[in-house]
């Protein structure tokens, strides 16, 4: 599934497999045709089995990550357990869609592993949440889609899932002037985080 958001520019993208998910971004922030910063992380850990990733306003996607962290912290002190990966992203639908008469101009795809296994969840600047194999959003949306359309099957392993990802974003930072700069990549397994690593890309 691809979604187009189309300012300021990014390529965020989420894909899962019965033993793993990976989430990754490119690290480029624009603002028109201006290059604000080339160093900015999209893609966040909020447990040590789920994660998120964003493209959109930067401020708009910081205060969400930081809302959603406390609503967890809060969960496990209350019930003395992990959330599932749907409880994450329905947290944050609901803070999106409190918002909807005027946005968050973000949208964010939520992954990793709980008890019922792996997800990927999207969601757009008004909450909707709708799971899949995998998500992308940002305007690199459409180069990165057909990489992950053309080399996913469900039983990748995990080494080749890492690679499709990050093929994924190179080619849209290859074509989309919004794009660009590093990959910022976490990939999680059921026990837990795997991968954490930032890629440099000029």
């Amino acid at each position: 599934m691809a979604q187009r958001f189309p300012y300021p520019g990014a390529t965020t993208i989420g894909i899962k497999t019965p033993g793993a998910v990976v989430l990754a971004s490119e690290k480029r922030l624009t603002y028109g045709y201006f290059v604000v910063s080339k160093n900015v992380r999209k893609v966040f850990q909020l447990t040590s089995k789920i994660g998120a990733a964003c493209a959109g306003f930067v401020g708009d996607m910081q205060v969400l990550i930081k809302d959603a962290q406390a609503e967890i912290n809060l969960y496990r002190y209350t019930y003395r357990k992990e959330p599932q990966v749907r409880s994450v992203a329905k947290v944050l639908s609901n803070y999106l869609f409190s918002s909807r008469f005027m946005p968050y101009l973000a949208e964010t795809i939520i992954g990793g592993f709980d008890d019922s296994g792996s997800h990927i969840i999207v969601l757009d600047p008004l909450g909707s949440m709708i799971e899949d194999d995998y998500a992308v959003v940002g305007s690199g949306a459409e180069i990165a889609i057909g990489i992950i359309e053309s080399g996913y099957k469900a039983d990748l392993p995990v080494e080749e899932l890492r690679d499709l990802a990050i093929k994924a974003v190179k080619a849209s930072i290859a074509r989309d002037a919004a794009s660009g700069n590093g990959i910022d990549l976490l990939l999680f397994t059921p026990e837990g985080v795997k991968i954490n690593e930032t890629i440099p890309i000029q």
